[in-house]
């Protein structure tokens, strides 16, 4: 039943406004046949004016062929420019009168309808007004539904966010102590294989010097597959160490590049807490 009589407030709203455009169009419609009725009159009134200058410039022809004859020219042509002066500043403040005359007039007519108007429109302008006070409470209390709906939505992410860069900060906490773990127990290794090392040869070269006088040439074979080995052996620990190395860079960057992810996401969070708590401080403005 309410839906069906704002269809119909609506119906008269909309009446009325196609009523009102309507006198407006007469109104200028009226305005535009008055200026095109000043245009004709001033259009005759130049074309009189014209005939009465040739008038005078006739019969001031004749005078001044006897004002000439008897040397009085100069001072009736002063006498001639200064009437016509008159006559153009007479003409002109009556032409100014006239104007301000139908333009106060124009401005009365409109003026009384306007009023006239206002008081057809007053009361169905109340209930239009009522209709929209509705309208906005209604759509205020969806927008603050929506906003809060929106906040909680936000909090929440906000949440999850927060929960998984704690989840990867340890694990990457997690993954710096296992590589610590793991060098010093390289290291450790390495200490270990380095002293073996010195041991194996101490005890090689005791070896080599016993048999160096009996076994020369085998010797120096020994001596030649001992080096091939240790040249071997000397690229593997290279081999190695690179790999090590690269690896550490590899996972170094990763970690790196995590962190800017992070503290990126922690500006961007900080900036929307800022907007959101601008945001309610305009709105509590607005509502004091």
């Amino acid at each position: 039943m309410k839906r069906e009589r704002g269809r119909g407030g609506e119906g008269k709203r909309r009446r009325g406004e196609r009523k009102r455009e309507k006198k407006k169009e007469e109104k200028r419609e009226e305005r535009r046949k008055e200026g095109e009725e000043r245009e004709r009159r001033e259009k005759e009134r130049g074309e009189e004016e014209k005939r009465e200058k040739k008038r005078e410039r006739r019969e001031e022809r004749g005078e001044r062929r006897k004002r000439e004859r008897k040397g009085e020219e100069r001072e009736e042509e002063e006498e001639r420019e200064r009437r016509e002066k008159e006559r153009g500043e007479k003409r002109r403040g009556e032409e100014r009168r006239r104007e301000r005359r139908r333009e106060e007039e124009r401005e009365k007519r409109e003026e009384r309808e306007e009023r006239r108007e206002k008081r057809e429109r007053r009361g169905e302008k109340r209930r239009e007004e009522r209709e929209r006070r509705r309208r906005e409470r209604r759509r205020e209390e969806e927008e603050r539904e929506r906003k809060r709906r929106e906040r909680e939505k936000e909090r929440r992410k906000r949440e999850k966010k927060k929960r998984e860069r704690e989840k990867r900060r340890k694990e990457r906490e997690k993954r710096r102590e296992r590589r610590e773990r793991e060098r010093e127990k390289e290291k450790r290794e390495r200490e270990r294989r380095r002293k073996e090392r010195r041991r194996e040869k101490r005890e090689k070269r005791r070896k080599r010097e016993k048999e160096e006088r009996e076994r020369e040439k085998e010797r120096k074979e020994g001596e030649e597959k001992r080096g091939e080995r240790e040249r071997k052996r000397r690229g593997r620990r290279r081999e190695r160490r690179e790999k090590r190395s690269e690896g550490e860079e590899k996972e170094r960057k990763e970690e790196e590049r995590e962190e800017k992810e992070e503290r990126k996401e922690e500006r961007k969070e900080r900036e929307r807490s800022e907007r959101g708590k601008r945001e309610r401080e305009r709105r509590e403005k607005r509502g004091r």
